[in-house]
C-alpha cells in the first residue's frame, strides 16, 4: 500500500523548481543592480572629466605671455605656479569613479605637457549615446579608458600609441 510517496516526490520537485526560479530572479536583480551602479559611475566619470577639461581650458586661457599653456602635472591645476598668489583652476584632484583608484591616465604633448586625462579602467562602456556637447565621439568608444577628456579631440590610437601614462 502506497500512502503518499508519489505526493512527497512531487512536492520535492516543486520545491526544487521554486528554488531555481528564485535563484534566477535574484541573479537578474543583481545584474540589473550592477549595471545601474556602472551607469552611475559613468555619469560621475563624465562630470569629473568635464571638470578636468574645464580646468585645462582655464589654465590655457590664463596663460601669461611667454608661458606654457598646459600644465606639466595635475597639481598645477590646483595651484598655478605661473602666478605669485594662489590661482586655482580645479578645486581638488578627484578619484576615478570607474576604476575606484586615485590614478588617472594622462595624455601628454611631445614636450611633456598635459593634453587630457582618461580613466585607467579597461572595462566595457555601457553608455553609447546622449553625451554632452564636445564629447559626442565617446559614442564610438568600447572601453572607459578611451573616454579622453581634453581640449582638443584625442584619438584612442594616438592616446595609447605615444603619450599615455598613469598618474598617482
Amino acid at each position: 500500500m502506497r500512502s503518499g510517496n508519489g505526493q512527497a516526490g512531487f512536492t520535492y520537485v516543486a520545491l526544487l523548481i521554486a528554488v531555481a526560479l528564485l535563484a534566477a530572479g535574484a541573479a537578474t536583480v543583481l545584474e540589473a543592480g550592477a549595471q545601474l551602479q556602472l551607469r552611475e559611475r559613468e555619469a560621475e566619470l563624465i562630470a569629473i572629466g568635464q571638470e578636468f577639461r574645464a580646468a585645462l581650458k582655464s589654465y590655457a586661457a590664463a596663460t601669461p605671455l611667454g608661458q606654457p599653456d598646459a600644465p606639466k602635472e595635475l597639481a598645477e591645476l590646483l595651484r598655478d605656479p605661473r602666478y605669485p598668489g594662489t590661482k586655482r583652476h580645479l578645486r581638488r584632484l578627484y578619484a576615478d569613479p570607474v576604476s575606484g583608484g586615485r590614478e588617472w591616465g594622462i595624455v601628454r604633448s611631445p614636450d611633456g605637457r598635459i593634453l587630457g586625462i582618461h580613466s585607467l579602467s579597461t572595462s566595457p562602456t555601457l553608455r553609447k549615446s546622449g553625451f554632452p556637447v564636445g564629447l559626442e565621439a565617446f559614442a564610438q568608444a568600447q572601453r572607459h579608458d578611451e573616454w579622453v577628456f581634453a581640449l582638443q579631440p584625442v584619438t584612442a590610437i594616438g592616446m595609447h600609441g605615444a603619450a599615455a601614462e598613469a598618474w598617482n
